[in-house]
């Protein structure tokens, strides 16, 4: 909602860069920022709790401690935005994360992992865990509250995808992770590799029986952990140590600003899975100026958009 006004207001724009939007519109309720440079030049210091709490010595200790060489840069090791949560019980309660796709285009940028999904973790490499477990120190009104174990807790996550950047018809979506999580991302893996064993096979015109593909296709759907994919493998003999990167591109039907879903162009849009929470919020923005549309998702069923012209 503190988005929607500063468009609304003219505060922000739909064409600024995407992190400032997030930044000015919700700093204060972020655990982490991925791009501590772009933050610190909006006037959003991440380090300034923590470091007004003790000396600069500690504070340099401290960093050094959980790896962070380099405070005011991209890490690169997590989503690009992890938001507080908050204790219910003695237990966290599910906040979220955000990630940032942006393009010039009306396609969707390109996922730099499979893992594209509606409920996960920090969404952090496990490098990072350590950086991330710095933000336990950081003061009330931040991010002390949270408690142990909040680094595993399921988190929802959320994408924020601009297309069109800089055109007349610029669209800008808050989208639910259900909208691109058509398949569970356990599965995507080894469906991947099964396409690509079945392909080879064809071209070479390898002999192999139903039954042999079935035992690999049951051996490969172990292999879920793109983190163990993604690593560096050293090859006996080899000179050179090959990793895989498997990256993701969005079909057009999953894309909610194509032509599909008939968004607006130079809108703001939430667009959350059809549930009940959904239908709550719809209730509670009635007589506001935003319109609220269903859409049939070709490969996930219904989602509700909330849209906000500008």
């Amino acid at each position: 909602m503190s988005a929607a006004k500063l468009l609304r207001e003219g505060k922000l724009s739909l064409n600024d860069r995407l992190e400032r939007i997030v930044l000015v519109a919700v700093r204060d309720k972020l655990a982490y920022a991925d791009d501590r440079r772009c933050a610190r030049d909006v006037g959003f210091d991440f380090w300034e709790p923590l470091r007004s709490r003790m000396s600069e010595e500690k504070f340099e200790a401290t960093l050094r401690e959980a790896g962070v060489t380099r405070p005011y840069s991209a890490s690169n090791l997590f989503l690009d935005f992890l938001f507080r949560t908050k204790e219910h019980g003695g237990k966290p309660s599910r906040e979220s994360v955000l990630e940032l796709k942006d393009s010039a285009g009306g396609s969707i940028a390109s996922f730099n992992s499979i893992e594209v999904e509606k409920l996960g973790g920090n969404g952090c490499d496990k490098r990072g865990e350590p950086e991330l477990g710095v933000t336990d120190r950081i003061p009330d009104g931040w991010n002390s509250a949270e408690p142990r174990g909040y680094l595993k807790f399921e988190r929802r996550c959320f994408y924020l995808v601009r297309t069109h950047r800089n055109k007349a018809n610029v669209k800008l979506s808050i989208v639910d992770g259900s909208f691109f999580e058509t398949v569970p991302k356990e599965h995507l893996l080894y469906r991947l590799f099964m396409q690509v064993l079945r392909a080879h096979i064809e071209s070479k015109r390898v002999e192999i029986s139903k039954e042999e593909l079935e035992i690999v296709e049951r051996t490969l759907r172990h292999i879920t952990d793109q983190r163990i994919i993604a690593g560096s493998k050293i090859i006996e003999g080899a000179s050179v140590k090959p990793r895989l990167r498997v990256m993701a591109e969005v079909h057009s039907e999953g894309n909610p600003h194509s032509h599909h879903y008939e968004i607006p162009e130079r809108s703001f849009n939430l667009i959350l899975e059809k549930t009940r929470e959904a239908e709550r919020l719809e209730s509670s923005l009635e007589g506001l100026d935003v319109e609220t549309f269903t859409i049939l998702h070709k490969r996930n069923g219904e989602h509700v958009v909330f849209s906000l012209q500008l």
